[in-house]
């Protein structure tokens, strides 16, 4: 039976991150001391749900946990600091600050450190999510054995704990041209407005064939809001307007 720690400290543990390119240690009451900080914990970087859905949802949310009272989103994985500073290069999350667990003392101490060595993991930590007041843990929402995707640890959910009528941003992507001023403009429009976008540049595999294959347009900028096609940077404009 997994114990129940709510209401408790978190475990004093120091980690061995690198800073600089050097070792550096950084403790919990750095980390938590003071703060309001959502923690969420995986079983390893690179790996496919944590990759495709769980770390991407919170660095996507990051804005609206901080207008909601969080100081810091932090991911913990059993992994050295090597793979967990590669793998936010791999995932461009870097509004999220990465904690390498590596010897899984933090783990442990949470109660949260599994058995993995039929898939030749070693020990890992279970996937889990907590809600942590001046190193004090208010709430935890922890996967059974058998979750695949995140149904509870996600990002929705916590936010959701936090604030139930916290409003969550629409999702933008664009396709851009390096060097196209109607795509900074659009960019430009976005940041304004305060959105977060993913932007998709023309190059190698994505061509302009590729962008009228999708919005039967062959120019750049084209943008799409929350699913639907907006169009290039005047349409962004009128869309604003409206």
């Amino acid at each position: 039976m997994l114990k129940n720690t709510e209401g408790q400290q978190v475990p004093k543990v120091t980690f061995a991150v690198r800073q600089n390119s050097t070792w550096a240690e950084l403790t919990t009451d750095e980390i938590f001391k003071g703060k309001t900080v959502v923690v969420f914990s995986l079983p390893g970087a690179f790996t496919p749900t944590c990759s495709s859905s769980h770390m991407p949802r919170y660095n996507e949310l990051a804005g609206v946990f901080a207008k909601n009272g969080v100081d810091e989103i932090i991911c913990v994985s059993v992994n050295d600091a090597f793979v967990m500073d590669a793998w936010q290069e791999d995932q461009s999350c870097f509004k999220i600050k990465m904690i390498p667990d590596g010897n899984g003392e933090f783990t442990e101490g949470m109660g949260m450190l599994v058995n993995k060595e039929k898939v030749g993991l070693g020990k890992r930590s279970r996937r889990y999510s907590m809600l942590v007041k001046d190193g004090v843990i208010e709430k935890m929402f922890v996967e059974s054995d058998d979750a695949g995707d995140p149904k509870v640890s996600d990002a929705d959910t916590m936010l959701k704990y936090i604030n139930s009528e916290a409003v969550t941003p629409e999702f933008v992507t664009l396709f851009t041209k390096q060097g196209c001023p109607h795509c900074a403009r659009a960019k430009k429009l976005l940041d304004d407005k305060g959105y977060d976008y993913e932007e998709i540049p023309l190059a190698g595999n994505i061509s302009s064939r590729s962008v009228r294959a999708v919005t039967n347009r062959s120019t750049v900028p084209q943008i799409f809001i929350g699913g639907k096609h907006i169009g290039g940077a005047d349409d962004l404009e009128a869309y604003f307007k409206v």
